[in-house]
């Protein structure tokens, strides 16, 4: 993986360029050749290891609609939800390579999931093919509107000053919200209690209402709420402000280190799925994302596109996951 300091310009729309799939056919065996140009030969199945409705599902249909118009064939948005998305990445581990099936979901599923969990169903690393990185995710830390500090050294100044450990939400145990915080409190002496909750609308519920001090949110969930001036955002997390609010400065452009770790949403196959059935949803994937209506919604869910090929996406993923993996660590997070 490239240098955290290069993220930004990784996740720029200048690199949504879309392989030539002509030149990589050339490399591959007859047979390879045969199935690109019968593919797709049936409909497409999108699983998304979350419930309908949320984010990664509205994302997965308006891509699904750019794609179907293009291929020519139905896409189809299947929602296994439960368990962490454990249940949708093994449905996708079983099901058929012929490139017809493949996964979009956050990194919970191969990074989070593989540290918390001391036997998984399936192995992130075998069982799943990279195809690309979607896109970067958002998370902002919010306050109460009445907070007397702005800014993320003003928060910590008041932390530092408090005689208790300072209250702070995340979507839950292990969450990337979570881990946030033990950046915090382990490389910046901070005070801070952990308080999981099912979703960041909760946390910032709370928020609101005094009972919890700060929390770690979506944009989605947290920008109707700091426009009706229940509470304030105190700084965006990640390498690159947030395409859904660039006017919140991050908190390494706050001078705070650390912060910088990337949340990402990806794009999975079975295992064995042939190479030129993944170049050509990849560059589905890639074109549906370049189209003002998706980007549009994407910019609104806080992701900023990156549409990588899969040598990136998994030499991202080795750099990525020893840094998570030692964040969970150190949280003491643990799911039986």
């Amino acid at each position: 993986m490239k240098p955290l300091a290069s993220l930004q310009r990784r996740s720029t729309l200048g690199q949504l360029s879309v392989i030539s799939i002509g030149v990589a056919a050339q490399c591959l065996a007859p047979w390879a050749h045969a199935q690109t140009a019968t593919w797709p030969a049936k409909p497409l199945r999108i699983i998304t290891p979350f419930p309908a409705g949320g984010n990664i599902d509205t994302l997965s249909r308006a891509l699904a609609e750019q794609i179907s118009g293009r291929i020519g064939q139905p896409v189809l948005v299947d929602p296994k939800p439960g368990a962490n998305t454990i249940l949708g990445a093994q449905e996708l581990a079983r099901a058929s390579a012929d490139g017809h099936t493949f996964m979009i979901t956050t990194m919970s599923t191969t990074v989070n999931n593989r540290a918390l969990y001391a036997k998984l169903p399936y192995d992130p690393e075998k069982d799943l093919l990279p195809i690309t990185q979607l896109a970067y995710g958002a998370v902002l830390l919010v306050a109460p509107s009445t907070a007397p500090y702005n800014d993320v050294k003003g928060f910590m100044a008041w932390v530092r000053a408090q005689k208790r450990p300072v209250t702070y939400g995340s979507w839950g145990v292990g969450s990337v919200g979570h881990l946030y915080g033990v950046v915090l409190e382990r490389d910046h002496g901070l005070q801070l209690n952990h308080v999981p909750y099912k979703g960041d609308v909760f946390a910032i519920g709370d928020v609101r209402g005094g009972a919890l001090d700060v929390t770690f949110a979506s944009p989605t969930s947290a920008k109707p709420q700091i426009a009706a001036g229940h509470i304030k955002p105190i700084g965006m997390v990640g390498a690159a402000r947030s395409v859904s609010m660039p006017e919140l400065a991050t908190f390494g452009e706050q001078g705070v280190k650390g912060m910088d770790l990337p949340l990402w949403v990806g794009v999975y196959a079975p295992a064995s799925t042939p190479r030129t059935a993944i170049e050509r949803i990849r560059a589905e994937i890639v074109a549906a994302m370049a189209v003002p209506s998706v980007r549009d919604r994407m910019r609104d869910f806080g992701f900023t596109p990156i549409g990588n090929s899969p040598e990136e996406f998994a030499a991202n993923y080795r750099t990525d996951y020893p840094k998570w993996e030692a964040l969970i660590k150190a949280s003491g997070a643990k799911v039986e």
